[in-house]
């Protein structure tokens, strides 16, 4: 839909009124190429809409690079850069929405508030590299990095304006004889080989930008376009008034041969410890006094305090997290008689809440992954690769492990039947472990099987003929055992405190079969058929929620609950689509979060988005909550806490990663929330708890 034009001729008709269906409020900033607006979508969200100036929309060459431009930014959106709600590069007037972003440019500060202090610029530094190596990672090269096109935003900062990026296998070229760039932060290569311009040319405009943050000018510095180009090709940097510690990585970044330049993953390398402090301060204002490491006790080799200011490592990855199976080789019961392990646990688990000050449990095996943890049994039951293991809740001390075969899974082994279920996929064999010891109780040989779910004292296997057999999980003795029709590959869904599972199966995105099944006997308590396509994702109050999807997108349309008592739906659309959401259900409220850090809480009682935030995440967990706050597991081991019902940011544990962080595990364990503790996973290997009720002091 093209912009609607205001009526009247020369300056007033160059500012549109509408941007497709967004009502553009007033002028953000005007460029060479467009004019960007201060916009609303229909649910109130603030936007930031650029607009094509009408001479250049007439330009094939220009609505070419546009079209890149639009392109681009949607493959970069995430935690560094404005997410791209909506465009249209067809219109008369092609323009862009991306979310708003408060903040000042980069440039917009220095000529306020003159040079940037040293502690400043090392976390720019720090966080323009993250951003250029998540840019670097999706194929595209930015080619303007430059001081009005970075924002300082309160989380970080932002990387904005991809006019003249594009992909490194683009078979869009730039004219003989024409430079796109702004010469002051241009590398050597835009000049000399403009058709051969690759991420390097990123990182020399990285060094550009930090000469210009801690001096207020540039690195090579004239009036003359042509003076500055001169320098940049053949002269050596200045770096006068460049703080003496980042001097040489700035010099480094400036070299003239992009080979000599250290990459993103070079330059956070080196910064490690700027760029953790850089994260972790991201949303605290400043490091709480009193705060100093203390060391590992002495004689408990198992465990060991939480550590608030340990040290932080910043890389956004995490470690394959590799799957357990249920063939026993050892169980080995630890620091105590597995007689007295229950009992114990009890106990230290009964006192006071005032007496948990936290803990940071010793990765059981450090090269592993992120384990994945449940609770039961009066226990925190967890998996990694090779091994399944209990710790005690009061103070994370190992109660036992259990060596087995590996195999891929997808979630954390459970209690279920008063017997820890492992839910690996071995496709032959079931096992279940006494959660006092960790000895195997009982186990089973079955033909092989494609799914595996706990739900109401059963484990739910479904069969390579899509058969399901119901198990006990107490016993190992089959129930049931039948097909369900309509459902061609029932792979179930359960959710805490809701007593059936759920399978659903979607005929060309249209319609959504939903079949509800009591676990304990197999029969259908209802059936439904829904419109659009959904995933069910939490049970409350006797109403199914689930996401609808737009599966060629990957986005989050819309929340839909549905109530069989009265065979009603509820939808509400999301304001914007979500890419790759996760959601959790708490009181009639859902909690999304999608790749990019976007976290919403949407009422279905009133159908109202409650609040939005960005968390400045490329990755995080499912969301879980209580009456207080919603958290969040991060890739670099994290944990988030907003405030649930504010949605402003309450705390954040310092990051913890493993040996293998280049690794991207396909999905993040959830937190655990026991009473007023909070439990999460890193991916060192560690399991730590929290007080829930203080995300200040973590």
């Amino acid at each position: 839909m093209a912009p609607q034009q205001n009526t009247g001729a020369g300056a007033e008709a160059e500012h549109p009124a509408y941007a497709g269906h967004y009502h553009l409020e007033s002028c953000l900033g005007s460029g060479g190429m467009g004019v960007v607006h201060l916009a609303r979508s229909t649910s109130g969200m603030k936007l930031a809409v650029k607009v094509v100036h009408g001479q250049f929309a007439r330009d094939p060459e220009f609505r070419g690079r546009f079209r890149q431009e639009v392109a681009a930014a949607r493959r970069v959106s995430g935690a560094f850069t404005a997410s791209v709600v909506d465009a249209d590069p067809e219109a008369e007037r092609p323009w862009m929405a991306t979310l708003f972003i408060p903040g000042p440019t980069l440039s917009d500060h220095v000529k306020r508030n003159g040079a940037m202090p040293p502690a400043q610029l090392r976390r720019l530094m720090a966080g323009l590299a993250e951003a250029l190596r998540d840019i670097h990672r999706v194929g595209v090269v930015h080619r303007d990095l430059k001081p009005s096109n970075v924002l300082l935003a309160e989380d970080g900062p932002k990387v904005i304006d991809f006019g003249i990026s594009r992909p490194k296998d683009s078979e869009l070229r730039t004219e003989t004889g024409k430079l796109i760039g702004t010469p002051p932060f241009m590398a050597p290569e835009q000049f000399r080989r403009p058709r051969e311009v690759g991420p390097a040319a990123d990182v020399f405009a990285l060094g550009s930008v930090m000469v210009h943050a801690a001096t207020g000018r540039g690195p090579f510095d004239s009036d003359s376009p042509y003076v500055v180009a001169y320098q940049v090709v053949h002269d050596e940097p200045d770096l006068a008034g460049v703080p003496e510690n980042l001097a040489p990585l700035v010099l480094r970044c400036l070299a003239k041969e992009p080979e000599d330049r250290p990459t993103p993953d070079e330059l956070m390398h080196e910064l490690r410890s700027v760029a953790a402090s850089y994260d972790t301060q991201a949303f605290i204002p400043a490091q709480r006094a009193g705060q100093v490491p203390r060391p590992d006790p002495v004689g408990e080799p198992e465990r060991r305090p939480a550590r608030p200011n340990s040290r932080r490592k910043w890389i956004l990855a995490a470690v394959t997290l590799g799957v357990v199976g249920v063939a026993a080789l050892a169980s080995v019961p630890l620091l105590k008689g597995a007689g007295s392990a229950a009992e114990s646990s009890t106990t230290r688990s009964g006192s006071p809440e005032a007496a948990f000050s936290g803990w940071e449990a010793k990765p059981v095996s450090a090269d592993a992954g992120m384990p994945q943890c449940s609770s039961g049994a009066g226990r925190l039951v967890c998996a990694q690769r090779g091994v399944v293991f209990a710790l005690d809740p009061a103070d994370g001390s190992l109660l036992w492990r259990n060596s087995v075969a590996e195999t891929a899974r997808n979630g954390p082994p459970v209690v279920s039947g008063g017997l820890v279920q492992p839910l690996t996929d071995r496709r032959e064999r079931l096992a279940a472990l006494d959660p006092a010891s960790g000895r195997e109780s009982w186990q089973r040989t079955l033909s092989a099987y494609s799914g595996l779910q706990s739900a109401g004292g059963m484990l739910l296997v479904t069969g390579s003929d899509a058969s399901v057999t119901g198990v006990d999980s107490a016993s190992g003795h089959t129930k049931w055992k039948r097909n369900f029709a309509g459902q061609r590959d029932p792979y179930f869904a359960s959710f805490a405190g809701d007593p059936l599972a759920y399978t659903t199966y979607t005929s060309d995105a249209s319609d959504t079969w939903v079949t509800a099944v009591d676990p304990a006997t197999g029969d259908v308590r209802w059936e439904a058929r829904l419109k659009g396509d959904l995933t069910p994702v939490g049970a409350d109050d006797g109403s199914v929620y689930f996401l609808a999807m737009d599966r060629a997108a990957g986005t989050t349309t819309a929340v839909v609950r549905y109530s069989p008592a009265s065979r009603t739906s509820r939808r509400m659309a999301l304001p914007v689509p979500l890419v790759d959401a996760r959601a959790s259900v708490r009181g009639g409220v859902v909690h999304l979060l999608a790749a990019g850090g976007s976290l919403e809480a949407v009422d279905m009682n009133t159908r109202k988005l409650l609040w939005h935030v960005e968390i400045s995440v490329n990755r995080g967990s499912e969301p879980v909550a209580d009456s207080r706050h919603v958290y969040v597991t991060t890739a670099d081991g994290r944990l988030l806490a907003v405030d649930a019902r504010k949605g402003t940011f309450a705390g954040q544990t310092p990051p913890r990663l493993g040996v293998n962080s280049g690794q991207v595990v396909a999905s993040l364990p959830r937190p655990v929330i026991i009473g007023t503790h909070v439990y999460a996973t890193a991916p060192d290997g560690t399991v730590f708890g929290v007080d829930a009720r203080k995300p200040s002091a973590w």
